[in-house]
């Protein structure tokens, strides 16, 4: 709308500027004046407005042309000239505004189409810094000034006043973007800026930002200076990146490997004692290699458990079946509870503790006949009580008669100490004949 207003009104001119020229002013006003005019008003059409205007324009100069030569009209066609003459300064007029008019129209055309193509290779430009969590910038060493990609104000999270008023650089405790800098990271920053040189004109670093609302995120800058064939410095021209995930990555894997190597060592530990143990309670080799590896299997086992989740924990009615899942079936063994999910290393404890029962009472229970039944019950206490929150109860029962060992051997002394030594909970193993009963109880576990 405003180009067609633009146009009709630029084109309303055009005749009026005829009439002045064929009837009212006079030599030799007639013909500067309508030159003087009409130039500014086809400027005005090429700049503002499309080419098919300059057109029009074009044909309004060329129709009044013909006419007024064509019907004498006005004193600025002479009916007294020779024809020939008339016919020719018609056509030098018509020839100088159309050229004029086409390659006025044809040159800010051109222009307008480079200008889209900037403006969309810009816009386009901007997308990629923006998906990539990167600006651009470029500071001038002789002016102080810097400019940053429009991006800058989503990646710094800056208000956009306080962007624009960041126009010193190295005024670094007066601007807004390198008051911002973290202390430790700013000398060094100004460090890399003006210790350039032409040898050695690049530099990247990595650096902390507190954005307004006192989040901190990193950067990292990447920047080329340029030099004047005196070796001035001129300006320093660069990305700067938004690696606060990668950071927060490389942090959360060395925390993940940290774990793992504390892990690892527990785990090496844990086998050390459990073979030296071993080795003092078995009576023959093929007795230990027998205990050993059974104990072992089950720790892979918890291993495997606690993996599916990622080491956050396991399900107790899991971690129990589990355990008893080589030895017993649904016809000797009940196992009851509610949903309880373990941290890692309350399973870890408790299935050495599970363990080393189910070895008991395959050897010595209710394991090691047909008759043996087995249950194995736990229940939350209320989140009131102090003493546990946790109660798991093994019962053994229709076993041989059981009788209260006379020397507490390696598997006793870990189901008695393991869970008060790790986990601070009780254990309370009863040798009744009738069968082994062992009660757990487990605190923090609400």
């Amino acid at each position: 709308m405003r180009e067609l207003i633009e146009a009709a009104l630029a084109l309303a001119m055009f005749p009026v500027v005829a009439w002045l020229a064929v009837f009212i002013l006079q030599e030799p006003w007639a013909i500067i004046v309508p030159g003087a005019v009409l130039f500014p008003l086809l400027l005005w059409l090429a700049a503002r407005c499309r080419p098919v205007f300059g057109a029009m324009a074009a044909f309004i100069v060329t129709l009044t042309t013909v006419g007024t030569t064509t019907f004498d009209l006005g004193h600025f066609f002479n009916a007294d000239l020779p024809i020939d003459d008339r016919i020719l300064a018609a056509q030098i007029s018509i020839l100088v505004a159309s050229l004029c008019a086409f390659v006025l129209s044809a040159l800010f055309a051109e222009r307008r189409q480079n200008e889209t193509a900037l403006r969309e290779g810009q816009a386009r430009l901007q997308e990629a810094l923006t998906a990539g969590g990167v600006m651009a910038f470029e500071w001038d060493a002789r002016t102080g000034s810097s400019k940053r990609s429009e991006n800058a104000v989503q990646i710094l999270g800056l208000e956009p006043t306080q962007y624009l008023s960041d126009a010193r650089f190295h005024t670094f405790a007066e601007t807004q973007f390198y008051s911002r800098i973290h202390p430790d990271d700013r000398a060094h920053l100004e460090a890399c800026v003006y210790g350039v040189r032409r040898d050695n004109p690049s530099f990247t670093i990595t650096y902390r930002f507190i954005r307004p609302d006192g989040q901190e995120v990193w950067l990292e800058e990447t920047a080329q200076a340029e030099f004047d064939a005196s070796g001035h410095y001129l300006r320093l021209k660069g990305l700067i990146r938004d690696i606060t995930r990668r950071k927060r990555n490389e942090e959360h894997r060395q925390r993940l490997v940290a774990e793992l190597d504390h892990r690892v060592k527990n785990v090496l530990a844990r086998v050390a004692v459990v073979a030296m143990w071993t080795r003092q309670g078995s009576d023959s080799m093929d007795e230990f290699v027998k205990a050993l590896d059974g104990r072992i299997r089950s720790m892979a086992d918890v291993h495997e458990l606690l993996s599916r989740s990622r080491w956050q924990g396991a399900n107790l009615s899991d971690l129990v079946r589990r355990q008893l899942a080589p030895y017993t079936s649904n016809t000797n063994t009940t196992i009851a509870g509610p949903d309880i999910t373990l941290p890692a290393e309350t399973t870890q404890s408790l299935a050495m503790v599970l363990q080393e029962l189910v070895t008991n009472a395959l050897k010595y229970g209710s394991l090691s006949n047909p008759d043996g039944r087995l249950s194995v019950n736990w229940t939350k206490r209320p989140s009131g009580d102090k003493s546990a929150c946790l109660v798991i109860e093994w019962r053994e029962t229709g076993g041989p008669p059981t009788a209260i060992p006379a020397q507490s051997g390696y598997g006793t002394s870990l189901i008695r100490e393991l869970i008060p030594h790790e986990l601070g909970g009780t254990v309370d193993l009863v040798f009744a004949p009738e069968g082994v009963s062992c009660n757990i109880k487990v605190p923090g576990q609400a």
